[in-house]
């Protein structure tokens, strides 16, 4: 992906939340700079995964440099890792990026 530097992830169904921020994370340890959006949905886990596991990741996509936003208040006060931003907002932020990968 030569030139490609800002990636965003697009999640707007509960169920693909894991595999968002992992696909975040894994983009942000090949150097790139990337951001997870979680849109009008909260979290939802795998049933083979724990709240645990979803808090290392968001540690270390913060840890990472990572950004995460949600229109979900509710994703905020439960993980603590994501920012809010209304969806006006949202779009402001991802007309910075390069490549926007939906979920």
């Amino acid at each position: 992906m030569e030139g490609i530097e800002r990636i965003a992830i697009v999640v707007r169904e509960p169920k693909d939340s894991w595999e968002g921020l992992r696909s975040t994370l894994g983009l942000l340890v090949d150097n790139l700079w990337a951001a997870f959006f979680l849109i009008d949905a909260e979290v939802e886990l795998p049933a083979e995964k724990t709240e645990e596991e979803f808090t290392e990741n968001l540690e270390m996509t913060e840890d990472l440099e990572g950004e995460m936003f949600t229109n979900v208040q509710a994703n905020v006060d439960k993980w603590g890792y994501m920012e809010y931003a209304d969806l006006d907002g949202i779009i402001e932020k991802l007309r910075t990026y390069q490549i926007i990968v939906p979920f």
